[in-house]
């Protein structure tokens, strides 16, 4: 019986870290089949999120262009995901997985200019 109810209990313990662990962030897997689009995805996510700062003129790097985003992508999503630098957009909040899944989506995919 006293092994049951600590069975029982270990299970339980299980199951509410677990649901502890959810994020209130949708966050979707990156599909091979589908192809993120720099003109329709990261380009507008950029310009609504951190051109602002980061565009002509503005806080290195300039992220207004292709070449630019494609040479500071890994920077771009250290900083998205706040590994190792300042987590960005500066004064938040940060973006939604989703957003910050496509631009790592988009750098696996070969960063195209598409």
């Amino acid at each position: 019986m006293k092994k049951n109810i600590i069975t029982l209990t270990f299970a339980l313990l299980v199951l509410v870290l677990i649901g502890s662990c959810r994020k209130d962030k949708v966050d979707t897997a990156c599909v091979s089949n589908t192809t993120i689009h720099f003109a329709t995805q990261i380009k507008p996510m950029l310009d609504n999120n951190c051109t602002s700062c980061h565009g002509a003129g503005g806080t290195p790097p300039n992220l207004t262009s292709h070449a630019n985003v494609a040479a500071n992508a890994g920077v771009i999503l250290n900083s998205l995901t706040g590994t190792g630098v300042q987590l960005m957009p500066q004064g938040g909040p940060a973006l939604n997985d989703t957003l910050i899944n496509q631009f790592s989506c988009w750098i696996s995919q070969g960063k195209q200019n598409n």
